[in-house]
């Protein structure tokens, strides 16, 4: 396994050509309190990087930087090579909770981010509905969220805000609310419907088993203010890691790490 200090500079030279997404030096406070301090860090094309944390630490400040809906202290965003800082719209962020309209269908739900950009209607549900099937939710378009179960709801707003990104998501504990056999399974489903549409994926937990599961790389957030506190990377490939990883040397050596870090 791999792990590493992360308070250097992402990018000394200014190039971005590896990275879908940095975000470089970011600090981040309300009134005279400093809740996010000197934080860096980058996604790369179609990985999956978890940022794991107790409550508390600004997972959620960091989020809301990186999504352009608050504007940093310090820092920037790039994005693909441009700069996004303070800028909404170009990623997509999906909160704890689903968030359907109940009043609305799970079709006019799922296009509602292209009807915002201005696509009439028909379009709209036309783009969404070709994807459906490949999020499981064939047969569903007529649908309104009371008569979906919690999973098949995080996959509606999952494929939400797929249709609302430039190949980002920021997901902050989109399965939380999940009972365990559900989480396992859409945990791998996730995994799957990623890969499939090229989608890279910036996502907040608590949960060590599920950044375990989830991750090509974690990182540890921690203090008042927060910052992080090292980066992990399993040796195990993601794609590897079936239910039979958390026996493994490796996965136990990594959560007793991560509970090092967290019980600081």
């Amino acid at each position: 396994m791999m792990n590493r200090d992360i308070n250097a500079t992402i990018t000394e030279d200014n190039t971005y050509a590896n990275e879908l997404l940095v975000a470089e030096h970011i600090s981040k406070g309300y009134g005279d309190k400093t809740i996010i301090e000197d934080i860096s860090i980058r996604l790369g094309r179609r990985e999956l990087v978890c940022l794991l944390g107790v409550s508390g630490s600004g997972k959620t400040t960091l989020f809301h930087v990186i999504s352009g809906l608050n504007k940093p202290d310090e820092g920037r965003v790039i994005l693909d090579g441009q700069d996004i800082t303070a800028q909404p719209g170009h990623v997509s962020y999906m909160l704890q909770k689903d968030l359907l309209l109940p009043h609305k269908k799970i079709i006019d739900n799922v296009s509602l981010p292209l009807v915002l950009r201005g696509m009439k209607k028909a379009e709209a549900r036309s783009k969404a509905a070709a994807l459906f099937d490949q999020f499981g939710l064939g047969g569903t378009e007529m649908d309104y969220p009371a008569q979906l179960s919690g999973g098949m709801r995080q996959r509606a707003a999952l494929l939400r805000t797929y249709l609302g990104s430039q190949g980002v998501a920021l997901l902050d504990e989109p399965f939380s609310a999940l009972d365990a056999l559900t989480k396992s399974d859409i945990h791998s489903w996730y995994l799957d419907v990623m890969e499939q549409i090229e989608l890279s994926t910036l996502f907040i937990t608590h949960d060590i088993d599920e950044a375990l599961r989830l991750s090509d790389r974690i990182y540890i957030l921690g203090g008042r203010p927060g910052r992080i506190m090292t980066e992990l990377r399993p040796e195990t490939a993601r794609k590897n890691r079936d239910r039979e990883y958390s026996l493994t040397a490796e996965y136990s050596a990594l959560k007793k790490e991560i509970m090092g870090y967290l019980n600081r």
